[in-house]
């Protein structure tokens, strides 16, 4: 296994453009750890807390799911304090294998990927408007990424690493708040290109504005600048959020991948 990606790791991923576009970012970065043979596995940890990922081919076999299970464990991956995004056969292989070794590894998220070839315009009417987040509202930016991280259980940060995340994403012009009629920022939603694809993320309503619909037109409209920018828009969703699927699935996103985080559960509660 190479210690380094190359443009074939690139075009493996290209397979799975949806469900391991994420990855495919990584990569082109600095990471703590990157394994592969460039044909059929990829095993990747950029920094904690994120989640180390590994992507295997479709049609894997018992060979591989062993060799994967092993690197993860000689990296210490399975201490069952780190997250492993992966596809399901791999993760229902490293399930029972974990299991009958003593060791607690579950799902758990159950993602969707989803891109929007074509938005429908029909979003549920709400009050106020869209705009782009600046640098005054730096400080705001870094309280909705921790409230969303917080409340997700997932990848939390310091406050002082937010602040720098938001100013980077400020400078990038591809975060936006929603306003309502008051004026106040009730929801955020942001956009990163990458190739053709432009990942939306960043989808957070504060709890006391929900059931408003203002997540809902504001993932239309920055979906929409991602069109009009040349880019085909993508998202990663809780498959188990329904009501937030239903939300994406209504404005135009389709379905295209699906994929799970597996991990000890007693560590994320």
């Amino acid at each position: 296994m190479d210690t380094f990606a190359n443009e074939k790791d690139f075009e493996l991923l290209e397979q799975d453009k949806y469900t391991f576009f994420v990855l495919k970012r990584i990569l082109g970065g600095d990471c703590q750890l990157i394994l592969s043979d460039h044909s059929r596995l990829i095993i990747c940890f950029s920094c904690s807390p994120f989640p180390v990922w590994i992507w295997t081919a479709d049609d894997v076999n018992e060979d591989e799911l062993k060799q994967a299970y092993q690197l993860a464990m000689e990296h210490g991956f399975l201490d069952e304090t780190h997250r492993i995004n992966l596809k399901y056969p791999l993760a229902e292989y490293f399930m029972k294998r974990a299991e009958a070794e003593g060791k607690k590894l579950e799902i758990l998220t159950n993602m969707f990927a989803y891109d929007c070839p074509k938005l429908v315009e029909a979003p549920t009417p709400t009050d106020g408007y869209f705009v782009l987040c600046v640098e005054e509202e730096r400080e705001e930016l870094a309280e909705f990424m921790d409230l969303m991280h917080r409340e997700i259980g997932f990848d939390q940060q310091e406050r002082s690493k937010y602040l720098v995340n938001a100013g980077e994403a400020i400078k990038g012009k591809g975060t936006f708040f929603w306003k309502n009629k008051e004026g106040k920022n009730v929801a955020s939603c942001d956009y990163r290109p990458n190739g053709e694809l432009a990942s939306i993320g960043l989808v957070f309503t504060r709890p006391e504005y929900r059931r408003h619909h203002y997540a809902e037109n504001l993932v239309y409209q920055v979906a929409k600048i991602a069109k009009e920018k040349g880019y085909l828009p993508m998202l990663y969703t809780d498959a188990d959020y329904k009501a937030s699927n239903a939300c994406y699935e209504k404005i135009g996103f389709i379905l295209r991948g699906k994929l799970c985080t597996i991990g000890n559960p007693d560590n994320y509660e």
